[in-house]
């Protein structure tokens, strides 16, 4: 199974290391914070990557050009420097074959169980699940009732405790959803597959850590140095 990660954005909120290198190239602990997310999928049998990349994509190249990973198969795409993340994701139509698929962010780690992620999200037999998870407040909010998502708002007010964590399963039904390269996947097409209900939620109570900022990073790398999260 596929598994994208979207690392094209410019990460300004990190503007202190993401200057030269994109943000998913950020060390945390010493390994790109891309790395650990791969590993992440890996320890669940998930090998196949594409990285939707875009700025500073160079970076990326050259880095899996001088480091190589067993049993992993690799694919660094273009996807432009300033197409937003439903943009990114139409970019890799072609490279999915028309199959289910996995998605995550290239600024987030978790220990989201992935065979639970995709068990559910089969059972489930709709277009999208993603992974509800509760972080601070300062994030927008889902509303879930009975597992699937009816309501998705984008740094809302709104709060019930519960926002989208990333972490994705989508069928390629998904890409009808999404117009171009302006689109945003948070917005549009979650919000039009939500109040069609077909999106799903997986809520997952454990660990789970954005990177936006460097504060972000000093609690990410607090909490892998604590063990909190298991798998990396």
């Amino acid at each position: 199974m596929k598994c994208v990660i979207l690392a094209g954005g410019k990460g300004s909120r990190i503007s202190e290391l993401s200057k030269d290198i994109p943000k998913p190239m950020i060390n945390v602990l010493g390994k790109p914070i891309l790395i650990k997310i791969m590993q992440h999928y890996s320890n669940y049998g998930f090998n196949d990557f594409i990285i939707a990349a875009g700025y500073k994509k160079g970076v990326i190249k050259k880095y899996f050009k001088f480091n190589k990973f067993k049993n992993w198969n690799i694919e660094v795409v273009d996807t432009g420097l300033n197409t937003m993340t439903g943009g990114r994701i139409k970019r890799l139509q072609k490279y999915i074959n028309d199959k289910t698929f996995m998605l995550t962010y290239g600024d987030g780690l978790s220990d989201v169980n992935l065979e639970k992620l995709l068990k559910v999200h089969k059972k489930s037999k709709k277009i999208a699940t993603l992974t509800a998870v509760r972080p601070p407040a300062r994030f927008g909010a889902i509303k879930i009732f009975k597992n699937r998502v009816s309501y998705f708002k984008e740094k809302s007010k709104l709060d019930e405790g519960w926002i989208n964590g990333g972490f994705f399963v989508l069928e390629p039904k998904i890409f009808k959803f999404i117009k171009g390269d302006k689109s945003f996947f948070e917005r549009e097409p979650l919000q039009k597959i939500s109040k069609l209900k077909q999106l799903n939620a997986f809520k997952h109570k454990g660990f789970w850590q954005c990177m936006d900022t460097l504060r972000d990073k000093e609690i990410l790398e607090k909490a892998l140095k604590s063990k909190e999260f298991k798998k990396n």
